[in-house]
């Protein structure tokens, strides 16, 4: 026969095991359903965004000229966000890839313009320009242990510089590249589909999202790259090759920078060094809201474009709706503020 003693040890052990396997609370699901997948919040406020501007302007919004206007506007921003999203998911941050991406395209200009290379090698030597300085910012990164905040801060001086020295700040005209080099206004063309007015760069934006999703999810590399960001030291153990991941992902950022240079000689119709100079916030921007964690291993492209088209639909609404531009750039900050928080509830969430 059992002692109270022993029974009330068992009646608390009971209570202990009821606890801890007891159901969650909704909240805790969310927490948890969220940490599972972080795109989820921007998707949300995404289609919240898009059903309120629809209500307040109706066709107005909703109009394919609109919508479409929406994406011809992120494209760009979402190219470099792709790139950026790489590198944050390793738990980096480079401050440098609007300069490398105007610099590519001044490269592919002038190297048509200035010293008669084939306009399909000069776009060679922009990409390669562009690979080359993502593997220079991975190598002070990775091997010289710097940190990426102040390297590519650094970088990104020594780009723009170089940019603005190299260029003499002489803008590559649009008749020009019309008359002699038209590939390099090749994302700027457009097509229609039933009404919808889309240009080859939103259908490179769009293609690279897809790409960049398939491979993060269902390649070891992109398991590797998460790793990374997660715990490197870990990551090590584990047998990953982690200089080596860095360096494919800045290099690749780099890439894919060089990239958005050409597209956005299509965007702009000219080859000019002084466009696209605060594309390394907005794609910082299109990143922190898209759910991609700037402490590393958690979040995805697709939530990164949910991010992009997010700060899209704000500009477009408010400014159809007649408001102040600079309210724009007050609710950005506060999604911005808001994402950040968020994130920090979601990684407290132990599912």
């Amino acid at each position: 026969m059992a002692s109270a003693e022993d029974t009330g040890l068992e009646n608390a052990v009971n209570e202990v095991v009821s606890f801890e396997t007891g159901k969650r609370s909704f909240l805790e699901m969310v927490q948890g359903w969220l940490h599972k997948t972080p795109s989820l919040v921007p998707l949300i406020v995404l289609v919240l965004s898009v059903v309120i501007f629809g209500v307040i302007l109706g066709s107005k919004f909703f109009s394919p000229f609109a919508l479409t206007l929406i994406l011809q506007q992120v494209a760009i921003v979402g190219i470099v966000g792709a790139a950026q999203s790489l590198v944050i998911l390793t738990a980096g941050i480079d401050l440098s890839v609007g300069a490398i991406m105007v610099l590519s395209s001044v490269i592919m200009g002038q190297f048509t313009f200035r010293y008669g290379w084939p306009p399909e090698l000069a776009v060679v030597a922009g990409l390669t320009c562009g690979a080359f300085l993502g593997s220079i910012n991975e190598v002070l990164v990775a091997y010289m242990r710097l940190p990426p905040f102040i390297v590519t801060l650094g970088m990104w001086q020594i780009v723009l510089a170089t940019n603005f020295l190299y260029s003499e700040n002489e803008t590559i005209r649009n008749q020009d590249l019309q008359d002699h080099a038209p590939i390099l206004q090749f994302f700027g063309h457009k097509f229609n589909i039933g009404g919808a007015v889309f240009t080859y760069g939103v259908v490179a934006f769009v293609l690279l999202v897809i790409l960049l999703t398939y491979v993060l999810s269902n390649t070891a590399w992109g398991r590797h790259v998460y790793a990374v960001g997660d715990d490197p030291e870990a990551a090590e153990l584990s047998g990953v090759r982690v200089k080596r991941i860095l360096l494919s992902v800045y290099t690749l950022a780099g890439l894919i920078c060089a990239l958005a240079g050409w597209a956005l000689i299509g965007r702009i119709g000219s080859v000019s060094p002084t466009a696209g100079q605060f594309a390394n916030i907005e794609s910082i921007t299109a990143v922190v809201i898209g759910g991609i964690s700037l402490f590393g291993g958690r979040g995805s492209i697709l939530g990164m474009l949910f991010g992009a088209l997010i700060v899209g639909v704000f500009s477009l609404g408010l400014r159809l709706v007649g408001t102040n531009p600079q309210w724009t750039y007050l609710l950005i900050g506060v999604l911005i503020i808001g994402a950040v928080a968020i994130d920090q509830w979601i990684r407290k969430s132990t599912s």
